[in-house]
């Protein structure tokens, strides 16, 4: 008498579908999901931490409402440099001069406006323009006589430094129009009835939370159509609550003081503008391309030299933009403006997940990079600790972090 092994025998259940309701589905799952999405998530989990360890270590001042007004004030610069550095790295150069640059435009700024009297719209215009010629000039070397970004930009910072102080003559000049003043220091201003919060923040922070959540979904929907890989639908909702949560406690916090400043107002456009086009754009496409393999980027027709062009212009022109921001944060132009920008720009990359072989970045990681060192700098200070220590340990967290690069990718065998 036979018997029927397979009538009997129970079909494997599909993953995350009855494995999600046995007795720690959902904790393995969030673990596996959070293993296979390290490079992803690991920063970000590393500054929910940081954020607080350093609550706790002062005592809550970290997360007062001034205090984080004013580091969103004191490190918007390094977050908007931070951006052009990641599609710089991307595409597997480097840039040296965003600093120089940086303090050039904001001398620059202050000759036409404060000693020749140039409206400050006006200014603003040209100043973009100049960061703009500036980058196109150092792309162009890059691009077309092949002079490897490591030389062209170091020369460029040596170059914008002493125009720098040929500029101002050794001097700082200012103050700046309100205008452009307002940039670096103004909030947006308040409208609507008396709630004790300030209204307009509170409904940017709503309108972010919904396209945020919109955006992520709209993502994830995207990579299922091309059978890519997701994330666990409970570890999904669980990061959608957590950046929902974080988005509405910053915005209370604002919100409670003098509001949103007009420099994040910048920075989220850059932010929402910039992920764009590195997700959706064939221009973004392309510096993935280049940055990942040049060889086949060039078989497959991308204009590998365009592209390079390109993504210097663009870091002239953020550059320039930085140099307004810290200029009018400061009300004036000084000739040690700038020093170790592009450090901080360049530590902000690879620590939201830039590679140094390139290929490998993206726009939300450069934040989230920028700000890992904007708390560890804010928290340090309000500890007292000194500059030299703070030194080693924003260098340590810089080394942990492409260590953690290094490792991931001998893990995943690339």
């Amino acid at each position: 008498m036979s018997t029927d092994v397979t009538a009997r025998t129970p079909a494997p259940a599909p993953p995350g579908k009855s494995g999600d309701a046995a007795p720690g589905g959902l904790l393995r799952l969030m673990l596996d999901g959070l293993r296979n999405n390290m490079r992803q998530y690991g920063m970000l989990i590393a500054l929910g931490l940081i954020v607080v360890l350093f609550s706790v270590w002062t005592d809550g001042d970290l997360l007062l409402p001034r205090n984080v007004s004013n580091l969103v004030l004191q490190n918007s610069h390094i977050l908007i440099l931070a951006i052009g550095m990641m599609l710089v790295i991307i595409a597997g150069h480097i840039d040296l001069s965003v600093g120089s640059l940086t303090a050039f435009i904001g001398a620059f700024a202050a000759v036409l406006t404060v000693q020749h009297g140039v409206a400050w719209p006006v200014a603003l215009v040209l100043c973009l323009l100049v960061g703009a010629v500036a980058g196109a000039v150092q792309g162009f070397m890059i691009a077309y006589f092949g002079i490897p970004s490591f030389i062209v930009t170091l020369a460029g910072m040596l170059i914008f430094r002493g125009l720098t102080e040929i500029l101002l003559e050794g001097q700082t000049l200012g103050p700046f129009p309100a205008g452009l003043e307002k940039m670096g220091n103004g909030f947006l201003p308040e409208t609507g009835p008396n709630t004790n919060y300030h209204n307009l923040t509170l409904l940017l922070g709503i309108v972010l939370i919904v396209f945020t959540v919109l955006q992520e979904f709209r993502d994830r929907r995207r990579q299922q159509e091309f059978s890519l890989e997701v994330a666990p639908r409970n570890l999904f909702l669980l990061k959608l609550v957590a950046i929902s949560a974080a988005i509405l406690v910053v915005t209370m916090l604002l919100a409670s003081y003098k509001g949103a400043p007009i420099v994040l107002i910048i920075l989220g456009a850059l932010v929402v503008g910039y992920g764009y086009v590195m997700r959706n754009a064939v221009f973004g496409r392309h510096i993935y391309a280049i940055g990942g393999n040049l060889p086949a980027a060039k078989l497959s027709g991308v204009k590998d030299r365009k592209v390079t062009f390109y993504v210097f212009l663009n870091m002239g022109v953020l550059a320039a933009l930085a140099g307004l921001v810290v200029a009018g944060r400061l009300n004036a132009a000084s000739p040690k403006a700038g020093l170790n920008f592009e450090l901080e720009a360049i530590a902000s990359s690879f620590i939201g997940g830039a590679s140094m072989s390139g290929g490998v970045g993206t726009v939300l990681g450069a934040i989230i990079g920028g700000l890992v060192l904007g708390v560890l700098n804010n928290g340090m200070n309000l500890l007292s600790v000194g500059t030299d220590w703070q030194q080693v340990i924003k260098g340590l967290a810089l080394l942990v972090a492409v260590g953690f690069d290094v490792w991931n990718k001998r893990k995943s065998g690339s």
